[in-house]
């Protein structure tokens, strides 16, 4: 039992998927959010925001104070760039945090992820499949049938639609660097420099299309962007080094023990 709750805890949940129907869908069977008791310090909120091609859930966890200026954190949309996810699970399972409204969603492909596949059940790239820009892309990018046809994709677009937040912090791998080609290149720069990254141009060799961060950016009044980080990095930098960067250029901070 402890195992299994420490499972959905790390928002990985990448054993046995749940039955789906023939269309692919999940039955709409509830998922129980750990209680108070259970839960992080720093969680004050959590939902299941959706369910995979395979039916495992989207897990979004609230951290901070509601009201300060919103953040959204997202990670493992390709389920073979697993180890930023750390980042966002280190500021989940930490001490609370103030000065900022935060929402980190550690896995948002957990099929791939379960299968070391940076596309989804279906095949699919979820960074290819949002509704901005889209395009019929084959191979390795392969956008799925129309815009927005992956239960991932339109979970993330409604928590985005529901949350709408100042800024949309999407982590990657393994290309190294902070994408400047946004609508908030000065905070970019500043991102890079916090993180110790290089700053970059993420063109994808001309297939950047109908990704989160675009579909974002022209639909919303905040700003979104992508943060990469190489192919295998140190795990006291994902766990340590890039939680505590996060919080110091977006202006936050972890409560002293003993104080709240």
């Amino acid at each position: 039992m402890k195992r299994l709750l420490a499972l959905a805890l790390a928002g990985v949940l990448v054993g046995a998927p749940a039955t789906t129907t023939t269309s692919g869908a999940a039955p709409a069977t509830a998922v129980a959010a750990p209680s108070a008791v259970d839960r992080p310090a720093a969680v004050v909120e959590h939902r299941v925001i959706g369910r995979s091609v395979q039916g495992r859930p989207l897990h979004a966890w609230r951290l901070g104070e509601p009201g300060e200026r919103r953040v959204v954190l997202l990670s493992t949309m390709h389920g073979n760039e697993p180890h930023t996810r750390q980042i966002l699970t280190s500021l989940r399972d930490g001490r609370p945090i103030r000065g900022i409204d935060l929402w980190v969603v550690p896995v948002v492909n957990p099929d791939g992820l379960a299968r070391h596949s940076r596309r989804n059940a279906h095949g699919v790239d979820l960074n290819r499949n949002f509704p901005h820009d889209w395009v019929d892309l084959d191979g390795s990018y392969e956008s799925g049938p129309r815009p927005g046809s992956e239960p991932e994709t339109r979970a993330v677009m409604a928590f985005l639609r529901q949350v709408r937040p100042r800024r949309v912090l999407s982590f990657h791998q393994p290309l190294d660097g902070v994408d400047t080609d946004t609508k908030d290149p000065r905070f970019a720069r500043r991102l890079a420099r916090a993180l110790r990254l290089p700053t970059t141009t993420l063109d994808c060799g001309g297939l950047c299309h109908g990704t989160m961060t675009s579909w974002y950016n022209a639909r919303f009044a905040g700003a979104a962007l992508t943060i990469e980080y190489a192919a295998r990095p140190p795990r006291h930098r994902m766990v340590v080094e890039a939680p505590r960067q996060l919080l110091d250029v977006l202006g936050a901070r972890r409560t002293r023990p003993g104080t709240s």
